[in-house]
């Protein structure tokens, strides 16, 4: 398939961009390069290489054939110039801010993001000098008074993890951008590029944890950062070569390619079902509380019809039994699985604040983020037949009343 075909649609391009199957054997699938270094025919093709007037494949920490086409794939996909898969969500997150941040800078995060995340920008990020400033952003005037000379970046995740709330993508980068020397980047691992194209809303960077929906099957882990070519070079000459070496294996980047072909199917499957499971939750007289994007009359649901084509599969609600309701109901599930990832075939729950709770006996510092209360429990909608999955939550639930 011709890299500048446009014109196809999503889905199509999900299983052919950027393979060239005219290869000398003529293979449908593309090849994996099991190879950790190439070979140069001679001493002035490598020194091209390193002097940066090559773009050929040095080393595998930095680049590989398979992998490139991956990102080249992605970055297609996404409507990026290009992108870096790593060997994590976590890796593109430390590549992106360790390669974009130096000390005396200052990054700007939502007060609510993934635990892991979170870790990073409370002790990790501090300890090299770099200030994190974490503010309310569902009001852009919170950021705009919060902005500084010092200012280098603007960090958040929409859909929220794991509330599910939403952040204005457009509202927050257009505030961002007064100033010519911030940056935005968007977490969009709840919605994948299925269901948000985030850089047409005005980011300039957005991050994956290729792990969850991209990849879809809870299988792997692996992540990517996409933007603009000059951004993503830094990363992977920076934060990827010598900072993280948060490579992803040829292997890796095979099995995200192969999960990406039914991407467009699976996500509207999660969606669907997860609307439907959203509204019995919200009718429910056990529960106190939905947060969905596409739940008709929830918050975010104006925002959602701007932002995203489907709500995807994540969901968070409360009960009004509170915590201990909350975990007898958790404890009673018979189908649902309960597990802390999320975007797979099957459907997991998890409830945030007792493994908060739980880490704080071996990380005294863990803390629940803002907006995460310990009634929340946390759904990820999976690919079961959808009334199975109703029935599951709706036993469980009886089980508490």
């Amino acid at each position: 398939m011709q890299d500048n075909a446009s014109e196809f649609g999503f889905q199509t391009r999900a299983l052919h961009h950027g393979h060239d199957a005219s290869d000398p054997y003529g293979a449908v699938s593309p090849p994996i390069y099991m190879t950790s270094t190439f070979a140069f025919d001679n001493t002035a093709d490598a020194a091209a290489v390193f002097s940066g007037e090559s773009e050929r494949y040095v080393y595998g920490r930095q680049h590989n054939p398979t992998q490139h086409l991956l990102e080249t794939r992605l970055a297609n996909l996404e409507g990026a110039e290009a992108a870096l898969a790593t060997g994590s969500g976590m890796g593109a997150i430390c590549s992106t801010l360790l390669t974009l941040l130096s000390v005396g800078d200052e990054l700007i995060v939502h007060h609510t993001m993934y635990s892991t995340a979170t870790s990073l920008v409370d002790e990790g990020l501090p300890r090299l000098g770099i200030k994190v400033r974490k503010i309310d952003l569902t009001q852009p005037d919170n950021l705009r008074q919060a902005l500084s000379e010092k200012t280098r970046l603007v960090y958040f995740e929409t859909p929220v993890n794991p509330t599910a709330q939403l952040l204005n993508i457009r509202a927050l980068a257009d505030v961002a951008h007064t100033r010519a020397d911030v940056k935005v980047m968007v977490d969009a691992t709840f919605a994948s590029p299925a269901l948000q194209r985030t850089l047409e809303h005005g980011a300039d960077l957005v991050v994956h944890s290729m792990t969850k929906y991209i990849n879809g099957h809870g299988d792997l882990l692996a992540g990517v950062v996409l933007g603009d070519l000059a951004t993503i070079k830094k990363i992977r000459s920076v934060g990827l070569k010598y900072m993280t070496g948060a490579t992803l294996s040829p292997l890796l980047c095979f099995l995200v390619l192969r999960g990406l072909k039914t991407l467009t199917l699976r996500m509207r499957q999660h969606s669907e079902s997860a609307l439907k499971i959203a509204g019995m939750l919200n009718a429910h007289p056990a529960v106190k509380l939905v947060r969905y994007p596409f739940l008709e009359g929830g918050a975010d649901y104006e925002l959602a019809k701007t932002q995203m084509s489907r709500g995807g599969g994540m969901l968070s609600f409360e009960l009004h039994s509170g915590l201990e309701g909350a975990i007898q109901m958790i404890d009673n599930l018979k189908l649902v699985s309960r597990a802390i990832s999320l975007g797979d075939t099957e459907t997991l729950i998890t409830h945030p604040g007792t493994l908060i709770k739980a880490r704080q006996k071996v990380e005294p510092q863990a803390r629940l983020s803002a907006g995460v209360t310990m009634d929340l429990i946390r759904l990820s909608v999976g690919l079961e037949d959808t009334d199975d999955i109703i029935n599951d939550l709706r036993q469980a639930l009886e089980s508490i009343r």
